[in-house]
């Protein structure tokens, strides 16, 4: 990706509209992430244009400078999550509890092999891989799902406790519209044959 091409907030991965703290806390990780003494994933090329877009996303002016020119050439409404629409808090809630309610039952079939794939978890709630590792992400920051040995996930206790205070069992059809009861466990029974 070269200089001339590369968007800086598709590098830092994060809206136009992020605040310094963000730019500070994302620059952060991927410094660790893409510097040249990291033995596993670092890239010198990377590191500098990392560097690159931090110093002109940190400083106001030439952010804003940057914004402008960046506006000029037709960047305004393209991100690589479409931040102009984010998802409503009503969809990112139901997200949450549906995947919280597939691995809950995972559970319950099975407390000894309690994990989902990401992958497969991906598959029967119909959300794209790089989706699902955003929610993951969250799900495991607030304690909910843990990464197993196998490197499946599973509901932690925290989960669960968010699982029956939520009564999602009583909204399954409202959350996953698109699996009846009867589907939910066909599946959660195919996964743990596998």
């Amino acid at each position: 990706m070269g200089k001339e091409t590369s968007d800086y907030y598709e590098i830092f991965q994060v809206s136009p509209k992020a605040d310094q703290e963000i730019i500070e806390r994302v620059y952060r990780l991927l410094a660790k992430r893409y510097h040249p003494d990291n033995q596993d994933a670092g890239d010198a090329t990377q590191f500098e244009i990392l560097l690159e877009a931090y110093r002109t996303l940190s400083d106001p002016e030439k952010r804003a400078a940057y914004d402008h020119h960046r506006a000029a050439h037709g960047h305004q409404n393209e991100t690589s999550f479409k931040a102009s629409q984010p998802p409503s808090a009503k969809r990112e809630k139901t997200t949450y509890q549906a995947i919280l309610l597939v691995l809950y039952s995972v559970r319950r079939e099975d407390p000894m092999r309690p994990g989902v794939g990401i992958v497969d978890l991906g598959k029967l709630l119909r959300f794209p891989e790089k989706e699902m590792e955003f929610h993951i992400w969250y799900l495991k920051e607030k304690g909910w799902v843990q990464r197993e040995e196998t490197g499946a996930f599973a509901i932690t206790v925290t989960g669960v406790d968010v699982v029956i205070e939520s009564d999602l069992s009583l909204k399954r059809n409202y959350l996953l519209p698109f699996l009846n009861e009867s589907t939910l466990k066909d599946q959660i029974q195919a996964k743990l044959k596998a």
